[in-house]
């Protein structure tokens, strides 16, 4: 393999990667934001289900019900349907764990089975099983606001630095935005600081006036809709407005939970964390031949790695760096 073969090979693999890393930044986005509240919501996999199967049978639905849909507004529909999807899926965690009161690490993983259940299911009847569900919606994400790169068309012929840069679509950029706009909200603003109090004490929050379970409750469901942005990314532009039953989703959503433990609940640790996540599940790609061709041992490195953060963090004992305190402790007012 020559140089330029070799360069060209590694500027796909990180294209690929860059790809790959925004479906699981939505998913750990969401859960930073949960998290920050209090609230442990291991139910991420399956919200990730619910945002992709509701994104892609709402973008379907409209699509069907028009002979000429307009992009933008498939756009828009896939968007909103998966967001509002997850959200609703992050209200039933809420009102389970928040209400009721109930488990929060039970509640969570019986979401992550309904979720990937019923995506499923609906998926299933989309059309058959493996059979391809392409929209317009789909074609449009991946090639609306790609314009940057058009002047580097000669260069990126072999070394695709325009594809690794600027031809992604518009819900990768966003991503990286989301993950600014949500460190400012949480550091800068009053909003923010106050959730991360709730987060930290919610006996203390309440006790200085904060109502606690509007918080938590705000926390859970928008944070549930940004993690269903992930399911939404993964099935209309990364797999091009497929439906499989295999278990990726699921996969990517562990991974985004591993994500938020490697990020140490910083939403801008989360954006690289994420690329180079996805760069370490290509690497067998970039090195055919290692390990006899198996790409397990490389989908294993991102959670080694989150391992050895885990322990880094716990050793060194550094309070910016570990998780709220209040972290999957539910709150009784009446025991206050």
């Amino acid at each position: 393999m020559s140089f330029l073969d070799f360069i060209g090979k590694l500027s796909t693999t990180l294209s690929f990667s860059i790809t790959f890393g925004t479906v699981i930044l939505y998913g750990a986005l969401g859960e930073v934001l949960t998290e920050k509240g209090g609230n442990l919501n291991l139910g991420v996999p399956g919200i990730m289900y619910i945002g992709a199967i509701a994104s892609l049978a709402g973008a379907l639905k409209f699509e069907a019900a028009f002979a000429s849909p307009n992009a933008i507004l498939c756009i828009l529909v896939a968007l909103l349907c998966g967001f509002a999807a997850s959200a609703l899926a992050g209200l039933l965690y809420a009102f389970l764990t928040i209400s009721l009161r109930t488990n929060q690490n039970v509640t969570g993983l019986t979401l992550t089975i309904f979720g990937t259940g019923i995506g499923n299911y609906i998926g299933g009847s989309l059309g058959s099983v493996g059979t391809v569900c392409a929209t317009n919606t789909s074609a449009a994400m991946k090639d609306y606001i790609r314009p940057l790169a058009q002047w580097l068309d000669g260069l990126t012929d072999k070394l695709n630095i325009g594809s690794l840069l600027f031809r992604h679509g518009f819900m990768v950029y966003f991503g990286i935005l989301l993950a600014i706009a949500l460190w400012y909200f949480l550091t800068k603003t009053r909003t923010g600081l106050s959730l991360r109090a709730v987060g930290e004490n919610a006996a203390t929050a309440d006790a200085a006036g904060l109502n606690v379970n509007k918080f938590k409750y705000l926390s859970t469901c928008i944070g549930a809709g940004i993690s269903g942005l992930g399911g939404t990314f993964y099935v209309m532009e990364y797999i091009d407005g497929l439906w499989e039953t295999s278990s990726t989703i699921e996969a990517l959503g562990w991974l985004a939970v591993a994500l938020v433990i490697f990020a140490t609940w910083k939403p801008l640790r989360c954006i690289w964390g994420a690329y180079l996540f996805g760069i370490l599940s290509w690497l067998y790609f970039l090195i055919p031949g290692l390990f006899n061709g198996s790409d397990k041992i490389f989908q294993m490195l991102p959670y080694l790695f989150t391992l050895i953060v885990l322990i880094t963090v716990s050793l060194r004992r550094r309070k910016e760096d570990q998780p709220p305190a209040g972290l999957g402790i539910p709150y009784f007012r009446e025991e206050r």
